[in-house]
């Protein structure tokens, strides 16, 4: 082999080809971890089939699963860029994996957007076996809302990506772990993703409007009931997203 061409051999492959390669890399990773798969889509499917035999939404739309569903694909976010993501970039950060991707071709940011990319991958995929079952159940989502959902749905990811890289990269991986789970419970139960803040405590309602899982729970609700962009809540979704995001740029520990 000529010298050109060994060195033509020897340079690294195109950065998108490399952004992709790492999403590729971290999705497989995140289905193949058995927890992870329980908490992006055994427990968020339990939720639905749950609100869907107990009169707990009733009154709230034309039916108990058109309610739902709405909460549920926004839990599967929060589930799969907060909570998996999290706790696997703790623990890559961890085990110096990170500090080791930081330093080839692929640099921090084709690293963040493999992360990224991965997340948006596995919300697909979600996406696609909670509306499924969903279907089988009797959903009947607005047809209107599919497009602003969807958008809305991938700010979201955005936001709690954000919110999960914060943390993975600012605590002990431990610590991460149980922040992210602890948050996952608690924005589940009463952050106003699954359950409508109409439902809940009227001290809490003051408050749910303002955090990312009640601005997204709100927002997806609109879309697929209604059709409808709830812009307050977007809004709200776009500034934690800027926030959360600049602040994990700011103190991010690679190692």
């Amino acid at each position: 082999m000529s010298p050109a061409a060994l060195q033509e051999h020897q340079q690294p492959a195109p950065l998108l080809r490399r952004v992709m390669l790492q999403g590729k890399y971290e999705a497989l990773t995140m289905l193949r971890n058995g927890e992870q798969l329980i908490l992006a889509v055994v427990l968020p499917l339990l939720a639905l089939v749950g609100l869907t035999v107990t009169p707990f939404l009733d009154g709230m739309g034309s039916s108990r699963v058109n309610v739902a569903v709405p909460g549920i694909l926004a839990l599967c976010a929060m589930s799969t860029a907060f909570t998996g993501q999290g706790i696997a970039t703790g623990f890559d950060r961890r085990y110096g994996v990170l500090r080791f991707l930081s330093t080839t071709p692929l640099g921090r940011g084709g690293l963040i957007a493999g992360k990224v990319l991965s997340v948006l991958a596995v919300l697909c995929l979600q996406v696609v076996v909670v509306g499924l079952v969903a279907l089988a159940l009797g959903w009947q989502p607005t047809p209107a809302g599919w497009l602003p959902g969807l958008g809305l749905l991938a700010l979201g990811a955005a936001a709690f990506t954000s919110l999960g890289l914060l943390v993975a990269g600012t605590v002990r991986p431990e610590a991460t772990l149980a922040i992210t789970n602890l948050l996952w419970i608690l924005l589940g139960a009463m952050g106003g993703i699954v359950i409508p803040a109409e439902r809940l405590p009227a001290a809490a309602q003051a408050v749910i409007h303002f955090l990312p899982s009640g601005a997204l729970g709100e927002s997806m609700r609109a879309a697929f009931l209604g059709g409808a962009v709830n812009g307050g809540a977007a809004l709200i979704l776009l500034l934690w997203t800027v926030i959360a995001g600049a602040a994990a740029i700011r103190w991010f520990k690679w190692n």
